[in-house]
């Protein structure tokens, strides 16, 4: 009698198990699959047309947006308030001089530095210690390889969690943009977009 409760009880359990082993577990956040307006720009804030941008920085976001605009997912907006996700690039490298003109005063770089870098070596950080009007320089010491991050962005304009992060040796370098590649088959997996239905028979 006791087996044959037993034996019943495993059955009515038995779809809640398999529903549990059967739910998929997303390597990405919901986010790129709501998400459909995108914004491009670098560690500081600088987009394509910032005057002063390093040139390798400028390359990656163009790269990028190419390889968005093949993906063909999601849409790159021309203004960043109307994004959904912030796509953030910086190529690699040691060191890099920027040089920059600056209006008005101030005590400091206007972003904190990156994650990982220490008060001065972020970007925008002036090696002068003298900020002013004029021209600027300073010198944005990070890591050799490349990276893209990607943000939500607040309604308020600031920039909200990081959803996905990756470091890559020339993973932002054209054709292949294979930090893009990488997150595009991450999301595509996760979240795959529905297949156009099938053409009737005549």
């Amino acid at each position: 009698m006791k087996l044959d409760r037993r034996i019943a009880l495993a059955l009515l359990l038995l779809p809640t198990l398999l529903i549990a082993q059967t739910k998929k577990k997303h390597a990405v956040p919901a986010a790129f699959s709501n998400a459909r307006y995108i914004w491009v720009e670098t560690v500081d804030g600088s987009d394509a047309f910032t005057p002063g941008i390093i040139p390798d920085d400028r390359q990656a976001i163009g790269d990028v947006e190419d390889a968005l605009q093949d993906w063909k997912r999601y849409v790159i907006t021309t203004r960043k308030s109307d994004a959904d996700l912030v796509f953030i690039v910086r190529k690699g490298r040691i060191a890099a001089a920027k040089i920059g003109g600056t209006v008005g005063g101030g005590s400091g770089p206007l972003n904190p530095p990156f994650p990982g870098q220490g008060p001065g070596s972020g970007p925008g950080a002036s090696g002068s210690g003298s900020p002013g009007p004029g021209i600027s320089g300073g010198t944005e010491v990070g890591s050799p390889d490349d990276l893209l991050q990607v943000r939500l962005l607040n309604s308020d304009g600031t920039l909200g969690a990081v959803l996905w992060e990756r470091l890559f040796p020339d993973g932002l370098d054209a054709p292949q943009v294979s930090l893009v590649a990488q997150l595009r088959k991450a999301v595509d997996h996760d979240y795959p977009l529905n297949a156009p239905p099938s053409p009737s028979k005549p």
